[in-house]
């Protein structure tokens, strides 16, 4: 959780002479042996709780990966779908960059409503919700369109995103995947949730390809130029829609 190793070594140290004082008041030991449970016992309570993520796939909630002062983190968002006037809620500390990235997704959502199955004037009685979890930790930055677009689309086809995946990238209101920057801190969070596959920008491939191997080991990196590339590989099944599927999916929503 920081950029160098100065707390680990102090951290170590203080392991290390609790240790010692266990040794000179009588504790008779051949080797040091800890494990997480004793460290727990030494330290106290972590610092750092670790963010809960969804295992199911689930709709309205996608997984993005975020640059911190404190390097890499996955950033869980959620939306939610209700009867109103065409109102876009945003809670969880979102600085104005990624408000301004939500307003991006969501026009585009309603400019290409048609490919979706959805009314052109669908938001007119619908209201979204968006919050990111944890709302104590400030969340900035050009990252979070492609997350954002894909809980959208979710919300409102109905179609679970995938729980076994990540994403981070921008996208434009003509539906184009922007490259992003802190990738190594996003890869390095992605590995230590345990997420196997992550969506990246094919303008970042250049980037990756300089990392080290180990760096990128056990994840499968996906490579998308458009908001249709990265949407097949998010939700668990097309969203786009053939014309006659358009009724079913306008009815569900209560939009005839």
């Amino acid at each position: 959780r920081e950029a160098g190793v100065r707390e680990l070594e102090r951290q170590m140290a203080a392991v290390l002479r609790k240790s010692a004082v266990k040794l000179a008041e009588g504790s008779k030991v051949k080797q040091l042996k800890y494990s997480k449970r004793k460290i727990a016992s030494l330290l106290g309570a972590p610092k750092y709780a670790e963010t809960n993520l969804k295992t199911q796939p689930t709709v309205g909630y996608a997984i993005g990966l975020a640059w911190t002062e404190m390097g890499g983190d996955v950033m869980p968002v959620e939306v939610a779908l209700m009867r109103g006037k065409g109102k876009l809620t945003l809670t969880g500390s979102l600085g104005d960059v990624m408000q301004e990235s939500a307003a991006a997704a969501l026009s585009f959502v309603r400019e290409y409503a048609a490919r979706f199955g959805l009314n052109d004037n669908f938001f007119e009685n619908l209201e979204l919700h968006v919050h990111i979890p944890e709302g104590s930790v400030p969340k900035e930055g050009p990252s979070a369109g492609v997350t954002l677009l894909t809980a959208f689309i979710s919300v409102l086809t109905g179609i679970p995103v995938r729980s076994d995946i990540a994403m981070t990238g921008e996208v434009t209101l003509t539906g184009d995947v922007l490259g992003v920057g802190g990738l190594n801190e996003k890869l390095l969070a992605a590995k230590r949730m345990g997420i196997t596959q992550v969506i990246v920008p094919a303008k970042n491939r250049k980037d990756i390809a300089e990392f080290q191997a180990d760096l990128v080991e056990g994840i499968t990196i996906h490579y998308v130029r458009t908001v249709k590339q990265m949407l097949s590989r998010s939700l668990v099944r097309n969203p786009f829609v053939k014309p006659h599927a358009r009724a079913i999916r306008q009815r569900n929503l209560g939009l005839n």
